[in-house]
């Protein structure tokens, strides 16, 4: 297993528009808050509406699209989801620029976009499983991984100071484009893709046929579970760090973004081991480890210090975090593909998505609640804690079926 081996010409196509969509992506992050706060004057429960309820409406949207499809060529569906997500926010500059724009635009833009998201992923991933041979999976995600957490890096710093110095829709307008690229580039794939064999008519029973199949899985199971939790931990912490060091250790909004952007270049620096972790010590004893070693790092951030001294506290704790998170991530993904059968990943990717994002728009508000009682600190300890158990939820034995996956016609 190489880390510099080609893929070929259709996986670069397919690279190249995941990393002009995902730098975008980046480049537009916190456009909105900042959009409804300084231009639309929202308050803060309107501005955690923002942030919750879209995704959680869009995740409901996405629901019948898994099925849908699992009975169609992947590559116009990856293509019309980017017009789509291309369509929804370049309707926020335009609303600006004629003085329209409002609040529940903003939130139909971010439910479209969020549907749309987890679409084109459940696409993606059931055509890059028929794009590259099985032993090049691993190499795959671990390339889009490291792309990812470059992105992460550069787009924030990036995207905040053109909304400084070139105007309030700017970074939102280079995410929309961005998605128009990625399109031009998934379309510019060479070869047929064969039609799926299984394209009869939806049926409701299919709408939870993704998830039956996770929970039926012994290996997808409890890595679902331990998803759920993990991510819902982690990122309804997010808002809560967020206030303890704007507010009460006094970083500035700079510091906070740093402190942030540095240590995601680790998710690159892992991401690229992960092939030679593999290939040494086997997946499922990379995947259990690294699966535990990200699980110790969310208690750390309750002790956080006032000053400078809080600044490189929070980048060693993320850069630890980061770092497992990059190493179990692209394993996680190409485990999963392994085990789908050709007739229902997107269906299945789909659950797998919409699950992770109700347990993190959950673990959100029920954080959010706590640290109105307790305090922001406590609460981050007390997510901290729980955390720690969530090794506990990952598969302790190898417990993968024997080539699930060739038992189905394979959608090409």
């Amino acid at each position: 297993m190489v880390r510099g081996r080609s893929l070929g010409p259709r996986f670069r196509w397919l690279w190249s528009a995941y990393a002009v969509s995902a730098f975008g992506t980046w480049l537009g992050f916190g456009a909105f808050p900042m959009l409804a706060i300084l231009v639309l004057h929202a308050g803060p429960a309107a501005v955690s509406a923002l942030a919750a309820v879209g995704p959680a409406v869009g995740a409901l949207v996405a629901v019948p699209l898994g099925p849908w499809v699992d009975r169609r060529r992947k590559q116009p569906v990856m293509v019309a989801m980017d017009l789509v997500r291309f369509g929804a926010l370049v309707s926020v500059p335009t609303a600006y620029g004629l003085g329209v724009l409002s609040f529940v635009q903003l939130l139909a833009v971010s439910v479209v976009v969020a549907a749309a998201d987890i679409t084109f992923t459940s696409a993606s991933g059931a055509f890059l499983k028929g794009l590259v041979p099985p032993e090049d999976l691993l190499l795959a995600n671990g390339r889009f991984e490291a792309t990812n957490w470059t992105a992460t890096a550069l787009g924030p710093p990036l995207g905040g100071a053109a909304f400084a110095l070139l105007g309030p829709v700017t970074s939102v307008v280079a995410n929309a484009v961005s998605f128009l690229l990625s399109a031009l580039g998934i379309r510019a794939i060479r070869g047929d893709e064969a039609r799926p064999r299984n394209a009869t008519r939806l049926r409701l029973r299919d709408l939870a046929d993704g998830w039956r199949f996770l929970l039926a899985h012994p290996g997808l199971r409890p890595l679902l579970f331990n998803a759920m939790v993990f991510n819902g931990l982690v990122m309804g912490t997010e808002p809560l760090l967020a206030v303890l060091m704007l507010n009460q250790l006094g970083l500035t909004p700079w510091q906070y973004g740093l402190a942030f952007a540095v240590p995601c270049l680790g998710g690159l620096a892992g991401s690229r081991l992960t092939p030679r972790l593999v290939q040494r010590f086997g997946r499922h004893r990379v995947l259990v480890t690294a699966g535990a070693v990200r699980a110790c790092w969310l208690f750390a951030l309750a002790f956080i210090p006032a000053g400078t001294a809080g600044l490189l506290y929070v980048m060693v704790v993320e850069l630890g975090l980061i770092v497992s998170c990059s190493v179990f991530n692209p394993v996680l993904a190409t485990y999963r593909l392994e085990q789908l059968p050709a007739d229902r990943i997107a269906r299945t990717l789909s659950a797998w998505s919409v699950s992770t994002k109700a347990a993190i728009a959950t673990l959100t508000a029920v954080w959010g609640v706590l640290a109105g009682v307790i305090g922001p600190r406590w609460a981050i300890g007390v997510a901290g804690v729980l955390v720690l158990v969530t090794p506990l939820l990952l598969p302790r034995r190898d417990r993968t079926p024997t080539q699930p996956s060739q038992t189905v016609p394979s959608t090409g």
